[in-house]
């Protein structure tokens, strides 16, 4: 399997792939446990982006175009099947963008976009003058919560970290979406109760980017909800990815 992704719990049969990309700062790992709390008829699979865990040797891709370009230059092969994204937090845009740039005979594989904890793309804005710099960004990650935000306590681990960081934010300071026609999937937008970076009104503004339907989901919780409401998630993403016919 290309570099990009990973799939810690295959199932050739699988009816329906679900595609996980992970937010600033976060890894494929994230999703490690995913799969055995989701019904059999769904594979996971995560994209690692690089300069992280296996692929700290790669370099970090310099902007939010390049890495969009580089994931759907090698999605193709997991497109062999019905497939959903989902992406949390930078990880939302990141697959918004991938689904755009899908050409056009691979796209009616995409059944769904769950767009998690982010804005919608025209709402994105760069962080503010008082998180730049290192200790800005510790202190908004800090201020996210999450297990990321106590693996900064580690001095060991902070640097290493620091590095993924700063490259990510890069993308997300950057990044200007580009009108243009709206999607042909359903589009799922969730937002956790109590996230004050993604409310429930901003994550409303994802209806516009799909001429299919919408739906917004609430869950219990702050901007890493997904750490602490694990099941009631996976719950959510059953019920969103019903029906899955049985392989065959």
């Amino acid at each position: 399997m290309s570099a990009w992704f990973r799939t810690f719990a295959p199932r050739p049969s699988a009816a329906l792939r679900l595609v996980c990309f992970p937010h600033a700062g976060g890894a494929a790992s994230a999703f490690r446990g995913w799969a055995e709390l989701l019904p059999p008829s769904v594979e996971v699979t995560a994209v690692q982006y690089p300069g992280r865990q296996d692929r700290i040797m790669s370099d970090p891709a310099p902007d939010m175009d390049t890495l969009v370009h580089d994931i759907a230059g090698e999605i193709a092969p997991l497109l062999d099947r019905p497939v959903a994204f989902f992406g949390h937090s930078m990880g939302a845009t990141v697959a918004y963008e991938v689904a755009r740039a899908l050409p056009g005979g691979l796209r009616p594989a995409l059944t769904r976009l769950i767009a998690s904890a982010r804005k919608a793309p025209h709402a994105c804005e760069p962080l503010g003058p008082e998180y730049r710099g290192d200790e800005g960004l510790l202190r908004y990650v800090a201020g996210l919560g999450g297990t990321g935000a106590s693996l900064l306590a580690h001095e060991e681990l902070r640097e290493l970290a620091l590095f993924v960081l700063r490259g990510d934010f890069h993308l997300i300071d950057t990044y200007r979406h580009r009108p243009g026609a709206p999607l042909t999937c359903p589009i799922t937008a969730i937002a956790g109760s109590h996230d004050a970076h993604c409310t429930r009104a901003d994550a409303e503004g994802w209806e516009r980017y799909t001429t299919a339907p919408y739906d917004l989901q609430e869950i219990p919780g702050g901007h890493f909800y997904l750490e602490t409401a694990t099941r009631e998630l996976m719950a959510r993403l059953t019920d969103r990815l019903a029906p899955v016919p049985a392989a065959r």
